[in-house]
């Protein structure tokens, strides 16, 4: 009752503060399961595996969460063991043996368990190295007879700190571990490295895993070009991760051409960021229809919406301000920033609500709680989408007055974007066959 009164809240809070998309491509979760995941996001990627499973999971959290006030009775509730990292307990390490038979425990008992194997939550663009625990925890399971299951997840997080941002989930495919029996010594060794390359190989193929940051830039305006030339969506987290595997597969096999497109690449997105555009910006013909139906649209929110966001800032702006300040005014690492924000925005904001419902009633007694507790959060959430829906229109109308008289520089972007677009086809086209013989090399 308690994990599914957790589950409920978390997700609810999780789906309001992020745009989630998961892929399921494995839809059988039965039995004893294990899911790995990579590790950008601190405690909200734990989190997120209440989205794409309504199984119960056990979660592996490092020991000092325990003490945390709150949080660590809601671990404790959830069931959650405690793993002694070497940085927190150097002295306490022998205890990580007692969690990990705890955790096999639960796979015979056919439950599902999380496991981080990067050990770490970290902002890197690529996974750091894979640690033994998950196939340890494996091989304690299935030496009593019984096979299992590790299932990969790959988190995304467009913008991990920014509230509404994307966060795209991946399931990649099962790997099947069969029971053994009669593993001692050097043999028990080997089967932990090998079942460790074959879950890290399994988290690459969700991930982006990249070499840099800096090829973040270069396959996001990649993808851009190559979604413009064929009439694609703007964003696809796969497309993605196949430019991703596809540059880090041309850098491999032929480096100087991939440094020659790279440098033309980060070239063309430096210019546009100077005028603040985007590739698709420059498709765009500004016909004097358009424009008017823009302007009339934008006037008629801001006639009927505008009222309602003044609203909602003044209701709102105390929680608000105070998490905005929180989040500069507390010292954490990239990686945690996030987890700030939203176990803050999960305390305040009811918190808030409450102390209004309590002035609604002290105004205007038992109707006033009601107004006040069923139109509150809409209203804080319009706020929010007022605030997204004003800005996008913004954008819109600084991409006008940016482009739409200055056709030189306009025409010179389009056609040094079309020869990118023709050189990044071709290069894609080059890559595919390549990319699906590896896939049928790993499927074998």
């Amino acid at each position: 009752m308690f994990y599914r009164l957790v589950r409920s809240i978390v997700s609810m809070a999780l789906s309001l503060f992020y745009r989630i998309e998961v892929t399921r491509r494995v839809e059988d979760f039965g039995g004893p399961v294990m899911f790995v995941g990579n590790h950008p996001n601190s405690l909200i990627d734990p989190a997120m595996v209440f989205m794409i499973t309504d199984r119960q999971v056990t979660f592996l959290a490092r020991e000092p969460l325990f003490r945390v006030p709150v949080l660590g009775w809601i671990l404790k509730g959830i069931n959650a063991l405690p793993v002694y990292r070497k940085q927190d307990h150097p002295g306490l390490m022998e205890k990580n043996e007692g969690t990990l038979d705890a955790a096999a425990g639960a796979l015979k008992d056919k439950r599902a368990i999380t496991i981080f194997p990067e050990g770490r939550s970290h902002s890197e663009p690529q996974l750091s190295d894979i640690k033994t625990g998950a196939a340890r925890i494996a091989l304690k399971s299935v030496k009593s007879g019984q096979a299992m299951r590790i299932i990969p997840i790959g988190f995304t997080y467009a913008h991990k700190q920014r509230f509404r941002s994307k966060v795209h989930i991946e399931v990649g495919e099962p790997i099947l571990v069969e029971a053994v029996g009669g593993l001692e010594g050097e043999a028990e060794q080997v089967w932990v490295r090998t079942l460790t390359g074959k879950v890290g190989d399994a988290m690459r193929a969700v991930t982006l895993n990249l070499e840099s940051w800096e090829d973040l830039d270069l396959i996001q305006t990649a993808d851009k070009l190559f979604a413009l030339r064929n009439g694609f969506r703007d964003k696809d987290p796969e497309r993605l991760r196949l430019f991703a595997k596809g540059a880090s597969m041309l850098r491999s096999y032929d480096p100087e051409r991939f440094d020659d497109l790279k440098e033309d690449i980060l070239s063309y997105r430096s210019r546009l960021e100077v005028l603040r555009a985007e590739p698709s910006d420059l498709a765009v013909q500004f016909e004097g229809s358009q424009v008017r139906a823009f302007i009339l649209r934008n006037l008629i929110g801001l006639f009927f919406g505008f009222p309602l966001f003044i609203a909602g800032l003044l209701l709102f702006a105390v929680p608000f301000l105070f998490l905005r300040a929180l989040a500069l005014a507390v010292p954490v690492s990239r990686d945690r920033i996030a987890t700030l924000k939203f176990i803050s925005a999960v305390v305040m904001v009811p918190l808030w609500w409450t102390g209004l419902c309590a002035a609604g009633w002290y105004l205007w007694g038992l109707p006033g709680m009601i107004v006040t507790l069923v139109t509150a959060m809409p209203l804080a959430l319009y706020t929010r989408y007022f605030i997204e829906r004003r800005r996008a229109a913004l954008n819109d109308v600084l991409a006008f007055f940016r482009l739409g008289s200055r056709t030189a520089l306009r025409t010179f972007l389009l056609t040094e974007g079309e020869r990118l677009q023709e050189e990044i086809q071709r290069t894609a086209d080059e890559l595919k066959p390549k990319l699906e013989a590896e896939w049928r090399q790993a499927a074998d």
